[in-house]
């Protein structure tokens, strides 16, 4: 029994559909490879925080060390100055700064539930009474604005504000809560006191893992080792660059906001900016976040428009600041990523690879990436 050949058509249509579930399944596999590292990095975090945070630290006294090194001291001395002089500095600003932080943690953490229905009622004398510059934006108030009813408000605005007053006590209370969790867990404490041990061990084999690390790939000799090699210098590169610099940038930018909500009297300043020097590890992301918690506390605080915009203000001086001035001189272009890049990098990683240590990671994975694609997509190797 003959079969007739397909046709060209038919060829070209079985081939497209075949590409098709080729690529189909490449994506899978790497949405599947991507959702399974955010498991195991949320598996492995009480691991994996203190090699990371270990690491970072190393990165950052690296330089000093090696230049007592080259002033004729042996390493093992050097990175006990060092750390010594660190510890010496840290000492210094957690006794001037964390009981002030300890007394406004536990002051807000009292008046959370003062506060929501207190910014709701701020929102609602706002929305009655608007601002004359802002009166052609905003609906006509109703008759009885000045007693606003019960029942549900029709206004998206409203909606919002109902849902976030409501939602300031919860968020307030599973915050503390995950808070006290977490501080009261063994591992967290193991893992702090890993740290400088993990630093000290980092720093002082640093030559040697720099020297003998391509050694510990399971390749032989080859093209392909090399490649792996490179890919892998560019990760860490990547990793330390960003790191190193994103550490003094979140240190500057956390200054600044607590001098510019001191000076507009913003209150909290000491743990805003307390918290800024976590949170902005996370480019925009964690900016973002402290400039939302600092307008909702002027606002509950104040209850006008003035202060929310001096808020406003202290957020635009510091991230022009960052970008002009801060991450220039310290990071340089050593990332190379356009800030699009960048957010879409953040969020990415905060949503697959899992909160914190996700969006942390993201910036300097996706710079190497680019170096891959720029080595074997864009351009020719």
């Amino acid at each position: 029994m003959s079969v007739t050949p397909p046709t060209d058509k038919q060829m070209r249509f079985f081939w497209f559909a075949l590409t098709g579930v080729a690529i189909a399944t490449v994506i899978a596999l790497i949405v599947a490879a991507v959702w399974g590292l955010g498991r195991v990095l949320n598996l492995l975090s009480p691991v994996l925080w203190p090699l990371a945070i270990a690491a970072v630290v190393a990165c950052l006294l690296s330089p000093v060390v090696d230049f007592f090194e080259r002033r004729k001291i042996p390493r093992g001395r050097a990175i006990v100055m060092v750390f010594a002089l660190a510890l010496a500095v840290i000492a210094g600003v957690l006794m001037s700064i964390i009981p002030q932080v300890v007394v406004e943690t536990e002051d807000l953490a009292s008046k959370v539930p003062e506060y929501s229905q207190k910014l709701q009622g701020r929102v609602h004398d706002f929305m009655a009474h608007p601002p004359e510059f802002m009166r052609h934006f905003l609906p006509p108030p109703p008759d009885d604005a000045a007693n606003p009813p019960a029942g549900p408000d029709k206004s998206a605005l409203a909606s919002a504000t109902t849902w976030l007053t409501g939602s300031l006590p919860e968020a307030g209370s599973w915050l503390l809560s995950r808070i006290a969790k977490v501080a009261s867990g063994f591992g967290l404490l193991a893992g702090l006191v890993l740290i400088p041990v993990y630093a000290f061990h980092f720093l002082l084999q640093k030559r040697s893992i720099e020297k003998h690390w391509r050694e510990f790939l399971p390749l032989q000799d080859s093209r392909a080792k090399e490649e792996v090699v490179f890919v892998l210098d560019a990760i860490a590169g990547y990793l330390v660059a960003f790191f190193r610099g994103q550490v003094l940038v979140a240190m500057c930018d956390a200054v600044l906001y607590t001098i510019g909500f001191l000076i507009v009297g913003v209150n909290y300043a000491f743990l805003l900016g307390f918290a800024a020097v976590f949170l902005t590890m996370i480019p925009f992301l964690g900016a973002i976040v402290i400039c939302i918690t600092a307008l909702t506390l002027s606002f509950v605080q104040y209850g006008d428009w003035q202060h929310p915009v001096l808020v406003l203000a202290i957020f635009g001086v510091v991230q022009a600041l960052e970008g002009l001035v801060i991450s220039p001189k310290i990071m340089g272009d050593r990332v190379g990523l356009p800030p699009l890049a960048i957010i879409i990098a953040v969020m990415t990683g905060t949503t697959l690879l899992g909160g914190i240590l996700g969006g942390v990671l993201a910036i300097p994975l996706a710079a190497a990436l680019r170096v891959i694609l720029a080595r074997y997509v864009w351009k020719r190797p």
